[in-house]
């Protein structure tokens, strides 16, 4: 055993590994993108693990102690403050992109300069969500068809989520300015930070405020997490070091960062609204079995994908640094490096849900109607999971040149021309229920991977200038 013990520690992956959980960082562009790709992607995975934590210690708590109408509350909320996520990405998407980009090129005062307008854009947006969602809460649960009781008791902790909405927005962006210059492991350590606080916060101070509580933790420990973020940027610490001269504000930079981050919103929001047309047809061919099923098994599935997001994170980073680096052929390696990693994991969860489906859904439901749809759905859906990753990491690779406007376009055609008629027809018109929308999912995925794939190797995005 101490002799096994030695062998991994001399390992060159174990070092690898080592060094992507130190902090320290490196010149990505100089180095073997086997190297590069696995000191991003580890904290990378590490950091989107924690990414839904907030959600479910707030509702873990209220369900335990408050009850249905305030996790009703939770519930609405959360679906309204997907506005903020998709603003968020958009954003952090464009950062990302400049960030990485100024980094490949060597300029650190170009990397500063783009952190800061995009946290100055970042406020402009959401100053009128925060003003909005504060003064007209009631009236936003009411347009959610929240029961009266619902609307009195969550009206508070609406105001408060939305009222607080800089902190999400903040979170999200800055830690893709420092997934940008190649810093993923002070990313994961934010968000850490931020769900601690959480996790500690939240059953103290729903305990002291009932449900408005539970906001007032939420929102603290994402304003932490953020403090921990701006404090690094602005002590000359981080790889992106903010200093008084950058904080000007420069329209044509912020132009530029609206030009990448408008697609990156609708793309996101291209993707969910497909989802909730998928899930509105399960539920009225399948009701509530079929339903429950679909949920349970997207929520699975979803768990197991976030390596290949983090892979395909790494992938935004490399490219937008080989680019700024004058290394387009690089980049491409890096692009086709990581797309096979994430198929190689892919491959191996795959194999995983068609042997093991029943026993790990049996984890998470024991109604037996729910279990049988939502094992038929792990096990179909996951047969195009190969494709899903590679499909992400090509997704990605558009969005770290600045591109993006491609994969928007691919997924607008993918998701609502094709996929949702397709599981339109297969579940209603051919009789298939549930089952046929699970077959649109995995045949749709396949179509965007091809696509992308075939646009990739055009190789234009090369020439995307930020």
């Amino acid at each position: 055993m101490p002799q096994l013990k030695e062998r991994i520690q001399d390992s060159s992956v174990y070092k690898i590994i080592l060094s992507s959980l130190s902090g320290e960082h490196q010149d990505l562009t100089a180095m073997n993108i086997k190297r590069a790709v696995i000191l991003l992607a580890i904290p990378m995975i590490l950091e989107l693990s924690l990414e839904s934590v907030f959600a479910l210690v707030d509702i873990f708590f209220v369900n335990r102690w408050l009850g249905n109408y305030a996790a009703t509350a939770v519930g609405l909320t959360e679906s309204i403050v997907t506005i903020v996520y998709s603003l968020a990405i958009g954003i952090s998407m464009a950062a990302t992109a400049m960030v990485a980009r100024r980094t490949g090129e060597k300029s650190k005062d170009g990397a500063a300069i783009a952190a800061v307008q995009s946290i100055w854009l970042s406020f402009i947006v959401t100053l009128l969500i925060s003003v909005v969602g504060f003064l007209y809460a009631e009236e936003i649960l009411r347009l959610m068809a929240a029961e009266e009781k619902t609307i009195q008791l969550g009206v508070g902790y609406t105001r408060i989520m939305l009222g607080g909405s800089i902190v999400i927005m903040l979170l999200f962006l800055i830690n893709g300015i420092f997934r940008g210059a190649g810093d993923a492991f002070m990313a994961m350590k934010s968000l850490w930070i931020a769900n601690i606080c959480n996790i500690i916060l939240c059953p103290i101070f729903i305990k002291l405020f009932g449900l408005d509580g539970a906001a007032w933790a939420t929102t603290a420990g994402r304003g932490i997490g953020v403090a921990y973020q701006l404090y690094h940027l602005f002590s000359g610490k981080s790889v992106v070091a903010i200093k008084r001269k950058h904080l000007r504000f420069d329209f044509g930079i912020t132009k530029s960062l609206v030009g990448i981050a408008f697609p990156g919103i609708l793309q996101f929001l291209i993707g969910s609204g497909s989802w909730i047309m998928l899930a509105r047809l399960v539920s009225e061919t399948g009701h509530n079995d079929a339903s429950a099923g679909y949920q349970t098994a997207i929520r699975v599935l979803m768990f197991f994908i976030l390596p290949a997001w983090g892979l395909s994170n790494a992938a935004t980073t490399l490219v937008g640094q080989h680019l700024g680096a004058k290394q387009p052929q690089k980049a491409e390696e890096a692009v086709l490096k990581t797309a096979g990693y994430s198929a190689l994991f892919m491959a191996a969860v795959t194999v995983f849900f068609l042997f093991f489906a029943s026993f790990i859904i049996g984890f998470f439901t024991k109604d037996e109607g729910a279990k049988l749809y939502a094992v038929q759905a792990l096990q179909i859906i996951s047969l195009g999971y190969i494709f899903y990753g590679i499909g992400m990491v090509m997704a990605n690779a558009f969005n770290g040149a600045g591109d993006t406007m491609t994969p928007t376009i691919i997924n607008f055609f993918c998701f609502w021309i094709f996929q949702v008629p397709f599981a339109y027809l297969l579940a209603k018109q051919w009789g298939m229920g549930p089952k046929g929308v699970f077959i649109a999912i995995p045949v749709a995925e396949t179509l965007i991977t091809i696509i992308a794939y075939i646009v990739f190797k055009r190789g234009r995005w090369k020439q995307v200038k930020v």
